[in-house]
């Protein structure tokens, strides 16, 4: 893949100690999510549980905070350290991924027209057609690897443009800068769910897109025990008003425990995705060739329809791949039931190695392929990793 794109000169005074230099990821995801402790010195940040906080005798708050659903430090410095990882200027933090894309959609209104992809996360689109259609906004699917598609996909009404690169399951990979500059040129936004590249191989803010998405219960947390979802904002205005307002009084927001573990994982995050990048890039090396697989679906080989896309975007291809298995939805499914370090679960981003026959879980109606696993790349050496799929496939 291309070299990684310098990290942007932010010192970053306002969520931790300022430094007189700028620094790269790893300092920063270690920086940002370090809190001060005044009462003890504690270099691990401590967790505020409280739901409420002292009111000073003339009704203000001196420590800045009211109520655990409208802030609490944990949530703060959270948000703080996403805003920071993601080149943005506003980080808002939710109970999951789904509560950070709802209040996306709820900050538009009836008769507002959204793009989405037609490989995409099953949920997102499913929201749209069963709830929000209901208060009247309206949506179009489409191929967004096809500029053209989206072009003629854009209506006088269409207020944004959302994509998810790589996708989810077939890891189709969307121009990120140029689909951002046609939003813009129509007066749309582009918003990115970034959740499978993460901040460390991906930057849509610094490609020209306004908002990012992610659920942090995947790589953010990376080890499979905490619910959570973000947006990052490029800008801090009117939308991102609005968005606040929709979290306090929703009321979608994570635990202070959970900001915590979310905080915690943030600090190995650099570590983890590139070390599973590593695996997942010799996994599909190996699977590509294997005279049992149809299709591999990996925006680091070569083959890859968007491989020069991917290429000039990210830095490295991410953990995540598809596999076609030679065969019908038993034969993937058989596949799955004979390896014996991938765990059969629905989720990704933790540090062990899943697998997921995408079909059954998304309905008959799904695009996606009836033989095609989903395999999240996880931290097992991968000599076991793809022993595990030669005796699988046999």
């Amino acid at each position: 893949m291309s070299t990684e794109m310098p990290f942007w000169a932010l010192t970053s005074a306002q969520t931790f100690k300022q430094k007189t230099f700028p620094m790269n990821f790893e300092t920063l995801a270690i920086k940002s999510t370090q809190m001060t402790d005044a009462n003890a010195g504690a270099v691990a940040s401590p967790i505020y549980l409280s739901t409420t906080f002292e009111r000073e005798t003339d009704g203000s708050y001196a420590h800045g905070y009211i109520y655990a659903r409208n802030d609490n430090p944990n949530r703060q410095l959270l948000e703080k350290s996403l805003a920071v990882l993601e080149a943005g200027t506003v980080g808002l933090a939710f109970a999951s991924g789904m509560a950070a894309t709802t209040a996306l959609f709820q900050s538009f209104k009836s008769g507002d027209h959204i793009i989405t992809p037609d490989d995409a996360y099953f949920a997102t689109n499913v929201l749209i057609e069963e709830i929000f259609s209901h208060w009247g906004l309206t949506l179009t699917k489409v191929d967004t690897t096809d500029l053209e598609a989206v072009k003629n996909a854009i209506q006088p009404n269409t207020k944004l443009i959302w994509l998810e690169t790589p996708s989810n399951p077939q890891l189709k990979v969307s121009d990120i800068a140029a689909i951002a500059d046609l939003a813009h040129q129509h007066g749309a936004l582009c918003a990115v769910d970034n959740t499978w590249a993460t901040p460390v191989l991906q930057r849509p803010l610094l490609l020209g897109a306004d908002i990012v998405m992610h659920s942090t219960t995947k790589y953010f947390g990376g080890h499979g025990d905490v619910l959570g979802g973000a947006l990052i904002l490029k800008e801090d205005g009117e939308l991102a008003t609005k968005i606040r307002t929709i979290q306090k009084l929703t009321g979608g927001v994570p635990s202070p425990f959970e900001c915590w573990l979310v905080a915690r994982g943030i600090k190995t995050l650099s570590l983890r995705v590139k070390a599973q990048t590593a695996n997942a890039q010799q996994l599909a090396e190996y699977l590509a060739q294997h005279p049992a697989v149809e299709a591999v679906h990996y925006p680091g080989l070569p083959s890859h329809p968007q491989y020069a896309i991917a290429q000039k975007q990210m830095s490295q291809a991410g953990a995540m791949l598809s596999v076609q298995v030679k065969g019908d939805a038993i034969n993937a499914m058989n596949v799955t039931g004979k390896l014996q370090l991938f765990t059969t679960a629905t989720s990704l981003g933790g540090v062990e190695s899943l697998i997921e026959h995408r079909k059954s879980v998304e309905g008959p109606t799904s695009p996606t392929p009836d033989n095609l696993l989903r395999v999240s790349v996880g931290l097992e050496n991968i000599e076991d990793l793809i022993a595990d799929w030669a005796q699988a496939l046999q």
